[in-house]
């Protein structure tokens, strides 16, 4: 079933209302009215309507994407971050029709100034943001292939209805970027809080092979974390990967821990959905 940007998150959930809702959650449950407070109302209009032209140009040219990054993450959490840039993510057969769609609609290459690699991704720029054109894991790990595809699922953003990159490739590909100028940790770890309990865990393990010491020791970070939601998620890949019960402390700890990461506002759960997080 589609979903709408202005979805909440299980934990997040208000009590139950008999009112009719238009809007549910990721299990379909009905979302009260009052509460629907979208993170996509949070998007300036001037760079919605520069995504939207972007959107609107891949699939004229026919070509099928899954939207990941700040966006993605967003359609999981319920918080969006303004990082001025939507990540297309395509099959490689499907790189050169993409990028000519974004030159067509008045795109420039970013390569002219600012140099990139090309190997994986293509960056568009227009209007003061960028359209990245993704069709590789940037350490090649792996491509795009069509599982993606299959296992994606549609939520509408203000005016469009978009395909998502599925939670499990978000947490996969999102693993490995971990650089010391950019390290994209907090997202899993406000990924797994937010869906962690719902995550097709075996998929992820298959996604792994032989990097699951990595998972690991996200996991293990989250138990420190977030003890009370590491309790939620599959008592099955707990045990798979070994981990141990972490010992339970109080919301005030928790929120402390929290803190020691990054003392801005990164950690969705506890940030109003009305406004970008942080980092």
């Amino acid at each position: 079933m589609p979903r709408s940007a202005a979805q909440i998150t299980e934990e997040e959930q208000p009590q139950a209302s008999t009112a009719t809702s238009a809007f549910v959650d990721r299990n379909g449950a009905p979302v009260p009215p009052g509460q629907e407070i979208a993170w996509a109302e949070v998007i300036p209009a001037d760079q919605w309507a520069l995504y939207k032209q972007a959107i609107q140009a891949m699939r004229r040219a026919g070509v099928r994407f899954l939207v990941g990054g700040g966006f993605g993450l967003a359609s999981y959490t319920g918080r969006w971050r303004n990082t001025k840039d939507m990540d297309f993510y395509i099959l490689p057969s499907d790189r050169e029709r993409a990028m000519q769609s974004l030159t067509e609609a008045g795109f420039a290459d970013l390569y002219d100034s600012l140099p990139y690699d090309r190997g994986w991704i293509y960056r568009s720029t227009g209007g003061g943001i960028i359209i990245d054109i993704i069709w590789s894991m940037a350490n090649r790990r792996a491509e795009v292939d069509p599982v993606w595809f299959q296992n994606a699922k549609s939520l509408l953003v203000r005016d469009e209805m978009i395909e998502l990159v599925p939670a499990e490739e978000l947490l996969w590909c999102k693993l490995y970027v971990f650089q010391r100028d950019h390290c994209d940790w907090t997202d899993v770890l406000n990924l797994t809080y937010a869906v962690g309990p719902q995550i097709d865990w075996d998929r992820v393990l298959r996604r792994l092979e032989d990097d699951v010491p990595v998972l690991r020791a996200l996991l293990t970070l989250f138990g420190w974390l977030s003890p009370s939601r590491w309790a939620k998620l599959p008592q099955k890949i707990r045990e798979q990967l070994g981990l141990h019960q972490p010992q339970d402390v109080s919301p005030e700890e928790e929120q402390a821990r929290i803190r020691l990461l990054d003392s801005r506002a990164w950690f969705a759960a506890l940030q109003p959905r009305d406004r970008p997080l942080e980092v």
